[in-house]
């Protein structure tokens, strides 16, 4: 078992995405008591924006590591990477919907309920693991990594993009600089 050291620390990878879940969750919580459709479908933008850096900054390095050194990885990382993927479909779905339509919310519901269902799995099971398989400054290190990848990762869903560490390490930059172009002559706010 790997031991953190005592006194001020910096955050490790668990730390990092455990505050990401709950932003998201809080944001995604918000969308259904806006005051108006634009509110709703900004606070949408920024909930997929987030979703999807988190996302792709998972794929590209944390689940290599949860499979090479996590009792059970490579299963635990196929039902993420599954649980990815339904999200990701909501997320293309409800980038489609008007957000005065009442299917907005139906979406938005079904949305905050698999982020919810995603983020417990990890945060009760999978992030404990990886503290206790992992030294503390190999996850500082993962940590670091994880935030540099948000910043070049995609900010769009992208469904029929593969959910894999070569693919995001390859081509995720190119699309995260055409989502983030697109995202700007188009003024759709991303956080």
């Amino acid at each position: 078992m790997t031991q953190t050291p005592a006194g001020p620390t910096e955050p490790d990878v668990v730390d990092i995405l455990t505050r990401d879940h709950q932003e998201m969750v809080e944001l995604i919580g918000r969308i259904e008591g806006a005051a108006d459709s634009s509110t709703r479908r900004e606070l949408a933008d920024t909930v997929i924006a987030e979703v999807m850096r988190h996302a792709v900054a998972e794929e590209m390095y944390v689940y290599p590591v949860v499979e090479k050194h996590v009792p059970d990885g490579k299963e635990e990382v196929e039902h993420d990477k599954g649980e990815h993927a339904e999200i990701v479909d909501l997320m293309k779905e409800l980038e489609g919907i008007d957000a005065a339509d009442a299917r907005f919310i139906e979406v938005v519901r079904d949305l905050e309920g698999k982020l919810r269902h995603h983020a417990n799995d990890e945060e009760t099971d999978q992030f404990p693991k990886l503290r206790a398989h992992i030294p503390y400054d190999e996850l500082i290190d993962l940590g670091k990594k994880v935030e540099n990848a948000k910043k070049v990762a995609p900010t769009r869903p992208h469904p029929h993009a593969p959910h894999s560490e070569l693919f995001h390490k390859t081509v995720g930059a190119g699309v995260g600089m055409v989502d983030r172009l697109r995202d700007k002559l188009t003024g759709r706010h991303t956080g």
